[in-house]
């Protein structure tokens, strides 16, 4: 999780605590005997007559719905934050000014897989973690090569991967299949 998301998160978290804490303890001084100033047991919080009166007041439809406005769209705005999807579309690199794009790792990736001979067609995903990686091969293979003859050529692809990626490790992923066998079945 960015750190940006996780301090925004912990305050979230610090600030309602707080806010119950407050409300408990005002809760709890307004059921004690001997609070005068505050509502005593067995009664509402909020009386219907005090309800009636704070309504017939000019300020409390927009304030109220100002209140409500803000809070729905600052929560919207949060959630929206956190379910954007998609990774990012530029890695940093250790050397000031230089980025690469992970659409040109997946080209790249997919083009130097494809070179050998055994495989028919790959397909690559890269996904970036703050320190990591992540990337996603799922290569096709010809009908008549085994997933043992390719494999080795995949390992020495991730390592050079990963050296060219320095700051960053690298986690991959292979998942095999095979060409369909024959020709596909029309109706």
């Amino acid at each position: 999780m960015p750190r940006g998301r996780t301090i925004l998160n912990r305050s979230t978290l610090a600030l309602t605590g707080l806010v119950s804490l407050v409300a408990g303890a005002w809760l709890s001084l307004s059921r004690a005997p001997g609070a005068p100033h505050l509502p005593g047991p067995h009664t509402a919080l909020v009386n219907p007559e005090q309800l009636a009166a704070l309504r017939d007041q000019a300020w409390w439809t927009p304030t109220v719905t100002t209140v409500s406005v803000a809070a729905t769209l600052l929560l919207a705005f949060c959630c929206a934050r956190q379910l954007r999807g998609g990774s990012r579309r530029h890695v940093p690199l250790p050397v000031p000014g230089s980025v690469l794009r992970t659409r040109a790792l997946q080209d790249a990736l997919t083009s130097h897989a494809v070179a050998h001979g055994d495989i028919d067609h790959c397909r690559t995903r890269v996904r970036v973690r703050p320190d990591q990686l992540d990337v996603a091969l799922r290569v096709q293979l010809r009908q008549d090569s085994t997933p043992a003859a390719v494999l080795p050529a995949l390992a020495a692809l991730a390592r050079d991967t990963e050296a060219t990626v320095a700051p960053y490790s690298l986690r991959m992923h292979v998942r095999f299949t095979t060409s369909p066998r024959g020709r596909t079945h029309v109706r």
